[in-house]
């Protein structure tokens, strides 16, 4: 590395342990454990995942895991390069050394989505019209909230349209990686099939082997 670059490196380290700093001190001062906006934020990450153990249906829990991580990764991508680039911020965290709100982007988002999804696929329900308006309740609906309450702000063109706009894409994403998942594993089923299958017999067929077990041919042992 040239001294050039070592250099800029080692400023933007200066000022990231400068913010981090800064963060912590205002944690301390304005979101740590005697505030009511912290014990909120903690009972936001713990009630849905109480929610979750309960309601999930545990026989198809590695679909709805892999479909629900996929929700919590995007979503977790596109918190922090908003919250990164300045166009939200969370005032109130449960820990100062995430950017990101904890409770939002590892509990009610993702359980959330993980519940409507397993509610769509037992039911047939289409994906797209609920998970839409699920996308409209977050965005409309719980970050006003969010911002009355002062647990969420936004600055530059960033607005609640757009918020909806990045919770589309989420949903969008993650559906179609989890359709794209379940087709290849459909396909390496059909082409590779169980060794102890053996192809579909007619009624007579499945009678004359049955009497062939128990009565070999004539000449079976000559």
């Amino acid at each position: 590395m040239t001294p050039e670059k070592a250099q800029g490196i080692d400023q933007i380290k200066d000022i990231h342990d400068q913010m981090a700093d800064l963060t912590f001190q205002y944690w301390m001062q304005h979101s740590h454990f005697s505030t009511w906006q912290f014990w909120v934020n903690l009972l936001l990450l713990i009630l849905p995942l109480v929610i979750l153990y309960k309601y999930l249906d545990w026989k198809h829990a590695l679909l709805l895991g892999f479909y629900g991580f996929n929700i919590h990764v995007w979503f977790h991508y596109i918190d922090s390069f908003g919250v990164t680039n300045g166009y939200w911020n969370y005032p109130h965290k449960i820990v100062p050394f995430l950017s990101v709100n904890v409770a939002l982007d590892a509990a009610i988002v993702p359980v959330c989505y993980m519940l409507l999804y397993q509610w769509i696929t037992s039911r047939n329900k289409n994906y797209y019209v609920y998970t839409t308006l699920l996308s409209g309740a977050f965005a409309f609906i719980l970050k006003p909230i969010m911002v009355y309450a002062g647990l969420f702000r936004m600055y530059e063109w960033v607005n609640y349209f757009y918020l909806f706009v990045f919770y589309m894409v989420i949903v969008l994403v993650s559906k179609w990686i989890t359709d794209l998942f379940l087709f290849l594993q459909e396909r390496q089923k059909n082409s590779h099939p169980k060794p102890d299958q053996r192809p579909m017999q007619t009624d007579k067929e499945e009678e004359q082997f049955n009497i062939d077990v128990i009565l070999p041919p004539k000449g079976k042992f000559t």
